[in-house]
């Protein structure tokens, strides 16, 4: 498997772990039109004290291409409270762009596609090889159930994360890799 190495700016900054230490996956959606503007928000700045941002370590793009932004014995911002033992892996995919939390636009816009599936599959499988406590694999979306005002009536609320989509192909996913589906956090 082709895995391109892109590690962001601050890579070097972000904490380091025990590879040992890490038992679970999470799956992710970028919502962003494409790796570039990925890419782009993953090397904004979001923690001055370290000079680190928000990102996963690996990104697939919609062609089933690979690259790693953070090596897996970093630790990644990418599911708050979850970062320590995971692995974050993006999908590029629009999910709910540009209006993330309008409550009248949460609809998702695009299934993650075919390539990106068997892309993830290859990689989990990978990842199963070299990480030996690897155990669950979670959505964002199950991991970070919040609720904020949305954006177009802060009356209301609606899910601060969806990713990495209703149409992800669990079943699919999960059978081809024996990693147990975590359920809620």
């Amino acid at each position: 498997m082709k895995i391109e190495r892109r590690l962001l700016s601050y890579a070097g900054r972000l904490e380091r772990r025990e590879t040992e230490t890490i038992c679970g996956v999470v799956v992710h959606a970028t919502e962003l039109p494409d790796l570039d503007m990925a890419r782009e928000y993953g090397e904004r700045i979001h923690y001055p004290a370290s000079a680190t941002g928000n990102s996963g370590h690996y990104y697939i793009d919609r062609d089933g291409s690979i690259e790693l932004w953070v090596e897996p014995d970093h630790i990644a911002h990418h599911t708050a409270g979850h970062n320590a033992e995971t692995i974050g892996i993006e999908l590029v995919n629009l999910g709910r762009y540009p209006n993330w939390l309008d409550s009248r636009h949460q609809a998702w816009q695009e299934q993650i596609t075919p390539a990106q599936v068997e892309a993830l599959i290859e990689l989990l499988r990978v990842l199963k090889s070299e990480l030996p406590a690897l155990q669950w694999i979670a959505g964002h979306d199950q991991l970070d159930t919040r609720e904020v005002a949305a954006s177009d009536d802060p009356k209301l609320t609606v899910r601060r994360k969806l990713d990495p989509g209703p149409d992800f192909p669990w079943r699919q996913v999960v059978a081809a890799i024996g990693l147990r589906r975590l359920e809620s956090a």
